[in-house]
């Protein structure tokens, strides 16, 4: 128990840091921003307690709130991928017992992970880029920068999958 947790902490510190170090400064002309801190919200235990799930969620996006210097909005757009994350998994895996207790590529396969990043990936730039604008005037603008950014996000989310996160 005690060897998840810490493989946890570090996994938060590793994203948190890799994202404002390095991902923040990546704009490609300002619609294309990756986002791959959300990877820590995903890959948390499928049975772990909706607690910990939100509480998580809202710790990780206000540590890049404070990083980023916005106002919570991270923080929202986490805590809304860790709220519809149970009913995601429920709604992409076939039966209970075909569900391992860790959601990542290796242990479910890439059809399974990379439907399952599209739909958290998506979820949350939506939350977060609509939040971020607060207005519906440029709806097209906004609806192309959540595509270009989900694209590039699932692109670097499951390719650190086969690099990094190996069980």
């Amino acid at each position: 128990m005690g060897r998840e947790v810490i493989k946890y902490l570090i996994m938060f510190v590793v994203l948190v840091l890799t994202q404002v170090l390095f991902l923040n400064q990546v704009q490609i002309s300002g619609f294309v921003n990756p986002y791959i801190y959300i990877l820590f919200i995903m890959l948390l235990p499928v049975n772990a307690p909706r607690y910990v799930l939100l509480f998580g969620g809202f710790l990780l996006g206000i540590c890049i709130d404070i990083f980023s210097n916005t106002l919570g909005i991270h923080a929202f757009a986490t805590v809304f991928i860790a709220f519809l994350r149970p009913l995601v998994i429920g709604a992409i895996t076939n039966r209970e017992e075909d569900m391992l207790d860790y959601p990542g590529l290796q242990q479910n396969g890439l059809a399974w992970f990379f439907y399952y990043t599209a739909i958290m990936v998506v979820l949350h730039h939506t939350a977060l880029f609509f939040i971020e604008v607060f207005t519906l005037a440029n709806v097209f603008g906004t609806l192309y920068r959540i595509v270009l950014s989900s694209l590039f996000s699932i692109f670097v989310i499951v390719l650190s999958q086969f690099i990094v996160f190996r069980d």
